[in-house]
């Protein structure tokens, strides 16, 4: 099959580009385009068009050639021959155009798109640049200001959004190709290309800087620092823009290369790019063939009307998926289905939705008091209170009322899912689904396979995952699964580092500044110190240390539950909920750590940051081992997506290859020699790595 077929319409070369799944720009693709526009130099064709195939148009990259050595004709040069052309160019653009593909049209001398069409440069989000003139051409395009937010965000435009930037040239309903050589053909007319009058080059435009505030760049840093900190691409992009505005293309295009092999090289874009492809390896599920058959899930029931049993509705109703919401008080079924309405009409404001389509998502939401209303729903995701016995009751009516082939889901956090299956009479039809809060708008899910869970039952679950956007992970059952048992280390340590010297406002900092998105402190403070104590109460296998969250169990016991109480680690002011160091929890810490016999001393960053992920990494070796975790990026996917862990340093297990395994494995060794093997003690599987010498990546 070839890549590019070329063909004349009257006085129009046709160029049609046909690379399956989304006609990827490969080498074989740059290679066409590149002969066919040469070709149409030389023959009758008076202008031409670019098109193509299959349910879009050039969608980016071809992920298969990321990391290898570029293959000629690199991106540049067929740009370059585009932008050249003596005849006319236009970009025909349907589905989307994303990356490479958006640079190619912006090369391209006009573009046309269907209305349901999308554009958009979303290179950031693989720690780089748009590498192929795309911080050059655009701002001459749309201007500096709106192409510095639309190459920062890295979103996709609505056409019609497009088009009033001036990044498009004309929006059609329908016929992309009918109207588009219709375009070229007024070009024609309208002498374009002949008579000495050029085609409309975008790297020949021009911006006036000094439309710009004098500080503009300079303030732009400032803003990226403090809304991306950490992160190198948004830097660069902001320097690559500033060259498109002070200096001519050719200059800019080359300070852009620059740049753009700054990012590729870097740590970041590789550890960005690794998590890139974990995303799409985590739906691959060992022992499930993709033949496996699922079933059809038309309506789904949520058992709870909460902050997390509403946000869950909000998922399956955003796409598309009738719900009901059942709760057995009137006044709380009230509250959710208000509150529900309520987040819907904020998006609404913000203009993400319109109001037709909040009252079609509301109209969705269908609540109810009875059980009985669940008898013919597809699946049931249950969202109560995080007790054993509650969830028993649940699930035991569910099983009677429901129909036999219905799937029956937990949203627990830390509870036995085989033990929830056992209380009912299909154990092969029960599985947890594992949102994250809050569930309409976090992208993770845990998706928990029980012993008895049938292969159907987890593809089904796993493909309704995709269905609502969400990063579906399967895990296996133990307490707190995959995201929350990791974070129970990690939250672990925190505490430990309190008592031994550390301040809480020092602890959450440290990890900022390392780049996560909350401290482990003000994660919990916002939360509920409350939910964590409980959930320790319930559970009868503890370490036998008295410092085991010994701060946090004493805040509960004050009264200190976090944010909602205005107490916690932290001060909160009770209307902007800013946070503040409390001097009385600093005195509370130390007369504690007097009290359990604890040596207080100074800590450094270094160390807070070594204590709080070298024992997650450890306790990861020790899932994967258990066979809770199906691979080490599985739980990079989780920890990047449910914790706020910061994607350009990849996750923990990235991180580990990327630092040396044998360094993790000896810094181990280091603090058990100093604090002993109770939480230290380094897992079977990172030390038979290290002895190996290999990585997680060769698992």
């Amino acid at each position: 099959m070839s890549v590019v077929t070329y063909q004349l319409v009257d006085n129009v070369a046709v160029i049609t580009l046909n690379n399956p799944p989304v006609n990827a720009l490969s080498q074989a693709l740059r290679t066409g385009i590149l002969d066919a526009v040469k070709r149409a130099q030389t023959d009758v064709s008076k202008a031409i068009v670019i098109i193509c195939q299959g349910r879009t148009f050039i969608a980016g990259a071809d992920i298969k050639e990321f990391g290898k050595p570029a293959q000629s004709p690199v991106l540049a040069e067929l740009l370059e021959t585009i932008e050249a052309s003596a005849k006319p160019v236009i970009a025909a653009i349907h589905g989307t155009a994303l990356g490479g593909g958006l640079e190619l049209a912006l090369a391209c001398h006009y573009r046309c798109a269907l209305t349901s069409a999308k554009v958009g440069l979303p290179e950031v989000t693989l720690g780089l640049l748009p590498g192929g003139g795309g911080t050059q051409r655009l701002p001459r395009l749309i201007g500096v200001e709106a192409a510095m937010e639309t190459i920062l965000s890295g979103k996709a435009l609505a056409a019609e959004n497009a088009a009033k930037l001036g990044l498009l040239d004309r929006v059609v309903e329908k016929h992309l190709l009918d109207e588009a050589v219709l375009y070229a053909k007024h070009l024609i007319e309208m002498g374009v290309g002949n008579d000495g009058q050029a085609p409309r080059r975008t790297g020949e435009l021009t911006i006036d800087s000094r439309q710009l505030p004098e500080t503009f760049f300079a303030d732009a840093r400032q803003m990226v620092a403090k809304r991306h900190r950490g992160y190198l691409a948004q830097q660069c992009i902001v320097d690559a823009l500033e060259a498109a505005a002070t200096q001519p293309f050719t200059e800019g295009l080359k300070r852009e290369r620059e740049l753009f092999q700054q990012c590729v090289e870097s740590p970041q874009s590789q550890a960005m790019r690794y998590q890139f492809f974990a995303e799409r390896e985590v739906v691959r599920i060992p022992g499930v063939s993709k033949e496996t058959p699922t079933r059809d899930i038309k309506r789904v029931a949520v058992i709870g009307a909460g902050t997390m049993g509403g946000g869950i509705a909000m998922c399956f109703a955003n796409a598309g998926v009738p719900v009901t919401l059942l709760e057995v008080q009137d006044e709380a079924l009230e509250r959710g289905l208000g509150s529900i309405r309520k987040n819907y009409d904020n998006t609404a404001k913000k203009g993400r939705l319109t109001k037709a389509q909040v009252e079609e998502r509301i109209g969705l939401i269908q609540g109810t008091l009875r059980y009985e209303d669940l008898a013919d729903v597809d699946l049931v995701v249950e969202a109560v209170f995080e007790s054993m016995a509650v969830k028993q009751q649940v699930f035991e009516t569910l099983d009677k009322i429901c129909k036999p082939d219905a799937i029956l889901a937990s949203n627990t956090s830390y509870l036995d899912v085989n033990q929830i299956a056992a209380f009912t009479q299909r154990p092969e039809n029960v599985i947890g689904m594992h949102f994250f809060s809050p569930a309409n708008v976090m992208k993770l899910l845990e998706v928990v396979r029980t012993d008895c869970c049938s292969p159907e039952v987890i593809a089904t679950v796993m493909q309704l995952g995709k269905r609502i956007g969400k990063i579906s992970a399967l895990v296996g059952v133990c307490y707190g699964f995959v995201g929350n048992r990791l974070f129970t280390t990690y939250g672990r340590e925190a505490q430990m580092l309190l008592l031994e010297g550390a301040t809480p406002a020092q602890v959450d900092s440290a990890m900022v500044d390392w780049g996560m998105a909350m401290g482990p402190l003000s994660v919990v403070d916002l939360a509920g110190l409350d939910i964590g104590y409980k959930a320790r109460q319930a559970r009868s296998d503890l370490p036998d240390d008295p410092r085991y969250f010994h701060i946090g169990n004493v805040l509960v016991e004050m009264g200190r539950l976090g944010q909602k109480t205005g107490k916690g680690f932290f001060l909160y002011d009770t209307e902007t909920r800013k946070r503040s160091a409390d001097p009385e929890v600093e005195q509370l810490i130390r007369a504690e750590a007097e009290r359990l016999g604890v040596t207080r001393r100074e800590i450094d960053d270094e160390e807070i940051v070594e204590r709080l992920i070298y024992p997650v990494i450890n306790e990861a070796a020790l899932l994967l081992e258990e066979g809770i975790a199906q691979r080490p990026s599985d739980i990079d996917v989780i920890l990047a997506n449910g914790y706020g862990f910061p994607r350009y340093r990849g996750g923990p297990m990235h991180l580990a290859d990327t630092i040396g395994l044998d360094k993790v494995y000896r810094r181990l060794c280091e603090f058990c020699d100093q604090m002993g093997d109770l939480y230290w003690k380094p897992a079977p599987l990172l030390e038979s790595l290290v002895k190996e010498g290999k990585g997680f990546k060769d698992l």
